[in-house]
């Protein structure tokens, strides 16, 4: 599968190369119109021609329809998890493990902030946390305890005995000083009506 791939690559490339090559030819007026003539009247009265071209012409649009059927179908494969059942075959969105991992972070006080983005290898499952944290959290303790839940967790929901590799990213930690002052900020006091104690007797 990977060759296939190489070559979709390469053959793509040379395509590109020689539409390149011809545009700079005509661009430098390398050629002159009757030499265009002569090889577009060659192309057409000559049998041999006209049936290589026509053969490239469909191997060109099978090669293209086979490789982007080829990309479409790992793009589809590498965003859901699928296994086979007594019944039949089952799928599963990455994006609902996803919401499962996001989930999580509610239990954990110390996180702020989770989003999850999961990928689906060979190799086995790739879960990469881009976490926010609490000042008083202890990060180490905190990254492992977080690792461990999210892959026991993925591994009970799913049944599945592939390789699961937890990735944290720390973006942000908010210190206590920080919160404080966006709590102030949030509670906004209530103005005071000038002169409100007249009139009241």
């Amino acid at each position: 599968m990977k060759i296939f791939i190489v070559l979709g690559i390469v053959f793509y490339a040379l395509v590109l190369i020689l539409i390149g090559v011809v545009f700079i030819v005509f661009s430098l007026n390398l050629l002159q119109p009757q030499d265009i003539n002569n090889l577009l009247a060659y192309l057409q009265y000559s049998p041999n021609s006209r049936i290589i071209i026509g053969l490239s012409g469909l191997l060109l649009i099978l090669i293209s329809f086979s490789f982007a059927q080829l990309i479409l179908g790992r793009f589809q494969r590498e965003r859901t998890i699928a296994f086979t059942t007594s019944s039949g075959e089952v799928t599963i969105a990455l994006s609902a493990i996803e919401d499962l991992i996001k989930r999580l972070g509610v239990n954990l006080p110390e996180i702020k902030e989770l989003r999850p983005d999961v990928i689906a290898t060979k190799k086995g499952i790739i879960v990469d946390l881009r976490v926010i944290l609490r000042s008083e959290s202890n990060i180490p303790e905190l990254t492992a305890r977080l690792q461990e839940i999210a892959r026991s967790k993925i591994q009970e929901v799913l049944g599945l005995e592939e390789q699961i590799i937890i990735k944290i990213h720390v973006t942000k930690i908010i210190l206590a000083e920080e919160k404080e002052r966006k709590k102030k900020e949030s509670e906004k006091e209530e103005p005071t009506i000038p002169f409100s104690s007249y009139g009241k007797i």
